[in-house]
């Protein structure tokens, strides 16, 4: 049944579908306006908004959006900023920023602060910038800062807000409650089962066959440019070695080969093994009866039976392992009595031993020319591991000392490769299918942090290594309209189409709400290509969907009153939907046991945010916040790339 809609919602836009499934959320779960992303962001400045007379910089949205936005990468490596300010995101990264400040303010002005010893305190207990040893570095936490954009000042001003939040919000929001009557309703919502129709209204229907002039086509692109946003790119060049790779030479001296043979004598020398059945009693009596009774004739196992204990029967082993498996003095024994033989009753951990010798295994001495080979082997593997090691750490101080990517492969006979533009998802840019060198996938995430400086080394799997460094970088941009015009032009008769479906559409939801019925409203359009999808569909089945991203139209049904109809247009001008709902049914509450205290656990966070989000507006109000939409729109096109 959703294939219908999937068609129309590609990578471009997982992250406003994304969006509109968390608004689903809301309103299954009495969220409304909640959301539970927290981008965080650093307060201070001025100009965007000022908040009870104190300034919040334009470069502090631009620093959290910037931090919001590599977040939200760890989920969807090749996001890029135009899509995340398309989808919401800033609005929301601003709306924290403000509430931070607030908070904060409101805070130090009825005399609460967070002093520089608290923020020491905390700063100490950050695990990103303690060191190796596990104490606090200050250059690791420098470091860090600059890594996000940040001053000491800057991350110490936020760091103090946190706390002041902390101080004011987190006891009053500690454990809320929702009242059992606005939890039954939001617990029915689960339960309820809507039926209607959505029809889609095509762009394509209504594009026109021939292309824009020129003119119009460059015109038109000027002002979508972001929709043709490609993410960022990089090339890579590198090299790959490991044992196999890099040539040295292990093979041991026979002076080396006669000193380990000297050194391992023990592992050389005559020895011998013993194969043993055993039972343990309790009492030096009892082993002394028992092995009195098996040497005249009966036999270990039937003996042991009729007394009540099982034996065991040992592999092979020499003495010191039999003693380190039973006791030295049962070892002792075992290894004086012969081949057959009982062995003298001897006491272990665990009471006295009734044993026989099953079997002597008898070692001879080895000499040096009937182990050389083994000891060769041995010796070239230690050797080559070591040889190794070494020039690894030769490549390393090579590259630590500024030395080019091809001057170290050249100096160490490796192959220097240069990879085709990635994605920091590892996809090759153009190429879904196309599959990279599998070393370098560890090393992507820190490829997408570097500038085009130094090489760099890094541990890989299989016991190989990598040097690499980032041989051109190609930012998130549009690009030159000759290179997509095909695609460009059929963007532009997609939206010419767009405004022809739109008008189509409105005809179709006025006859609907005035009464006609939903497929004939279709076909007084005398158009084909219309498509219509009955829905009988419960709001857990929906919320089933959560992993795949809810169809937007659906989302828009769960959310209408019932006998209503709505328009909303697909993106990227794919067209328009007209969503008729025609009834809403559902079940009881108490139908479900356990559904009403399930539904009040669930809601406690939204609940608890939504507690913070008011107290937050309520101070804003009382302090006197205001925001510069001007500077707002600024920031948007600086950081979108448009000016």
């Amino acid at each position: 049944m959703l294939t219908f809609f999937r068609r129309f919602f590609q990578s471009k836009i997982g992250l406003p579908i994304f969006l509109a499934f968390l608004v689903l959320m809301a309103l299954a779960f009495a969220a409304a306006d909640i959301t539970g992303a927290t981008f965080g962001g650093v307060s201070g400045g001025n100009r965007v908004a000022v908040v009870g007379g104190e300034p919040v910089a334009n470069s502090d949205l631009v620093t959290a959006a910037n931090n919001a936005l590599d977040q939200v990468r760890e989920r969807n490596p090749n996001l890029t900023m135009p899509e995340f300010i398309e989808a919401g995101a800033l609005d929301e990264v601003l709306r924290q920023l403000v509430d931070r400040t607030a908070v904060g303010n409101y805070a130090q002005k009825y005399g609460l602060r967070a002093g520089d010893n608290l923020v020491n305190s905390e700063i100490l207990k950050i695990s990103a910038f303690k060191s190796l040893t596990g104490e606090f570095d200050e250059q690791t936490y420098l470091a860090a800062l600059r890594q996000r954009g940040l001053t000491d000042a800057m991350f110490r001003r936020d760091l103090q807000d946190g706390l002041l939040d902390d101080l004011l919000l987190r006891p009053a929001l500690a454990s809320p409650q929702m009242p059992e009557k606005i939890a039954r309703q939001y617990a029915a919502l689960v339960l309820e089962r809507r039926k209607g129709e959505i029809a889609l209204i095509p762009s394509s229907v209504f594009a026109p066959e021939t292309g824009p002039s020129d003119a119009q086509l460059t015109e038109w692109y000027a002002k979508n440019r972001t929709r043709f946003i490609r993410p960022e790119r990089r090339t890579l060049r590198f090299a790959v070695f490991g044992e196999d790779t890099l040539k040295v030479d292990a093979t041991p001296t026979e002076a080396e080969i006669a000193a380990r043979y000297k050194r391992d004598a023990d592992q050389y020398k005559a020895n011998e093994k013993r194969k043993i059945t055993s039972f343990v009693v309790p009492t030096k009596d009892a082993a002394e009866a028992l092995a009195k009774r098996i040497r005249g004739g009966v036999s270990l196992e039937a003996a042991a039976r009729e007394a009540g204990f099982s034996t065991s029967t040992s592999e092979a082993q020499d003495q010191e392992a039999l003693g380190g498996a039973t006791s030295f003095a049962f070892a002792q024994a075992a290894f004086k009595a012969p081949e057959g033989g009982i062995v003298e009753p001897a006491q272990g951990a665990l009471g006295w031993y009734v044993a026989r010798v099953d079997k002597v295994e008898r070692i001879p001495a080895r000499s040096l020319e009937q182990v050389r080979g083994a000891i060769a082997e041995q010796l070239t593997k230690e050797k080559r591991s070591a040889a190794i090691a070494d020039l690894t750490e030769e490549i390393e101080n090579e590259i630590d000392g500024g030395t080019a990517l091809g001057e170290v492969a050249k100096a160490y006979g490796l192959k220097v490769e240069t990879s085709p533009p990635l994605l920091a998802s590892g996809q090759v840019f153009g190429q879904p299918g196309a599959q990279i060198v599998p070393a370098l996938r560890p090393v992507l995430t820190t490829a997408f942090q570097m500038e085009e400086s130094e090489p760099q080394l890094a541990p890989v799997p299989n016991n190989q290594f990598v040097i690499f460094e980032v041989a051109r970088i190609e930012e998130a941009s549009p690009p030159p309209l000759a290179q997509i015009k095909d695609q460009v032009e059929a963007a532009w008769k997609r939206a010419q189409g767009a405004k022809r479906a739109k008008a189509a559409a409105d005809r179709i939801l006025a006859k609907v709400r005035s009464g006609t019925p939903l497929d004939a409203a279709l076909a007084a359009e005398k158009q084909q290509g219309f498509e219509r999808q009955p829905i009988d569909l419960t709001r857990r089945q929906l919320v089933a969907q959560r992993q795949t991203n809810p169809p937007a139209p659906l989302v828009l049904m769960f959310s209408m009153a019932e006998g209503s109809t709505k328009l909303l247009e697909a993106p990227r001008d794919l067209g328009w939907y007209v969503v008729d709902l025609d009834t809403i049914s559902t079940d009881s509450v108490d139908s479900e046991p356990g559904l009403l205290d399930q539904t009040r656990r669930g809601l406690a966070p939204a609940l608890g945010d939504e507690y913070r989000r008011q107290a937050a507006l309520a101070m804003r109000k009382e302090l006197g916040t205001t925001i510069d939409q001007d500077a707002v729109a600024a920031v948007r096109k600086q950081l979108a790339g448009e000016q």
